[in-house]
């Protein structure tokens, strides 16, 4: 590939432009092409100084497939062996778009139908409002790059279902692995769930700072996930038809290569300003995840910051699980409560150690109310003052 293509954005026919990049040289290629709405888009800039518009108009799906199955063709011959394609549509033209890639990717080399769900509220049409759109992804084979990402547990699972190891019996039915003796096992390393095919990522409102008045602007959020999944640093990362170069920018903060590509000289220019200075809107509501809605004691949590755990929302006992293991065992992790005494916290977590066969659990202590029962093996518990309650030890010396 010529150098001059990496970290660029072409003015042109991505057709013509993709024909000047070197084949099988592509890690990633992620594209918003042109719906088959019918329509005309249009878009004013934040200051209202500028409009962004396309044409969605093709008179026709078979004018619109061919469009595409041209232009997909050689996106595949441009991806590494290694490499993935991600394809946004929406209902207008989905059907098109799988179909033209089950032709040149093959229907083997599909890997999940990504469902961008967010909220929008409208009450501009009769029926149920559309709150999500779709992300064809595919690989070049079988040997594509995927970099797995985890996240939290669902406030509803069953501690077990954490702590105990799976398999499947004779009838191909999950149940929970024992030992010769009848005993439960304990599973690996807990790191949380896998990433799932449907990804909570919040629309950019009208009055997102990263808003800057694109039609179909994506949030960089979305792509960010996209190129962390499926690339490494250093990967070169094509979007053909770049738009307002969210995809670019994404790729630049996260170290990646890019090439873009739009036939409109104002997205072109608007992409290499984004690129100058990236202005990048934080969610919330992913950044504290569903943790603020659930029942787990956050003082707790806010006690474990920097720590890899797991919340545990229905068990008295239990506050957290350690993603670490002892000795193949769970941590697990109890906070004395604000109106319970130290051996009263330390009851109910030794009583959790029993029965959940944990070789080390870790007591937090808040407050120095009563004493320990001298009567209670507190073998495999280490009791760590929190905090504010080695603040209040000292100033009392």
């Amino acid at each position: 590939m010529r150098q001059k293509t990496i970290n660029s954005i072409f003015k042109g026919d991505c057709l013509e432009q993709m024909r000047l990049i070197e084949e099988e040289s592509i890690d990633l290629i992620y594209l918003d092409p042109p719906f088959f709405t019918e329509k005309k888009q249009a878009l004013k800039n934040r200051e209202r100084t500028k409009e962004f518009s396309f044409d969605d108009i093709w008179g026709s799906d078979k004018r619109y497939a061919a469009f595409l199955k041209e232009r997909i063709l050689l996106m595949y011959a441009l991806l590494k062996e290694t490499g993935s394609i991600f394809i946004h549509c929406d209902k207008s033209g989905e059907h098109i778009i799988r179909a033209l890639l089950n032709q040149v990717f093959g229907a083997n080399n599909f890997q999940s139908e990504i469902i961008w769900s967010y909220k929008r509220w409208s009450n501009s049409k009769k029926g149920l409002l559309p709150a999500h759109q779709n992300i064809y992804f595919f690989s070049k084979t079988k040997k594509f790059k995927f970099n797995p990402i985890y996240t939290a547990y669902s406030e509803t699972t069953n501690i077990d279902q954490i702590l105990q190891r799976r398999t499947r019996d004779e009838h191909n039915k999950s149940i929970y692995e024992v030992d010769d003796n009848g005993e439960f096992k304990h599973g690996d390393k807990k790191k949380g769930v896998p990433l799932s095919d449907v990804w909570e990522i919040p629309y950019l409102n009208p009055k997102a700072k990263e808003r800057v008045g694109y039609p179909t602007q994506k949030p960089l959020l979305l792509l960010e996930r996209i190129i962390e999944l499926t690339s490494e640093k250093g990967d070169i990362v094509l979007d053909p038809f770049c738009g307002s170069g969210t995809t670019c920018v994404a790729a630049k903060l996260l170290e990646r290569h890019f090439i873009g590509i739009d036939k409109s000289q104002e997205a072109v220019e608007l992409s290499l300003s984004r690129l100058e200075n990236p202005v990048k809107t934080y969610s919330n509501i992913l950044k504290k995840g569903r943790e603020s809605y659930v029942n787990a004691d956050k003082e707790t949590l806010g006690l474990l910051k920097d720590i890899k755990f797991n919340p545990v929302h229905r068990n008295k006992g239990i506050d957290a699980i350690l993603v670490e293991t002892y000795e193949n065992t769970p941590v697990l992790v109890r906070v004395q409560k604000k109106n319970e005494t130290i051996a009263e916290a330390a009851a109910v977590l030794i009583k959790a150690k029993k029965k959940k066969k944990s070789k080390k659990v870790i007591l937090i202590q808040t407050n120095e109310s009563g004493l320990f029962d001298e009567d209670v093996n507190y073998d495999g518990m280490i009791i760590l003052q929190s905090p504010s309650l080695q603040i209040a030890n000292c100033l009392s010396l």
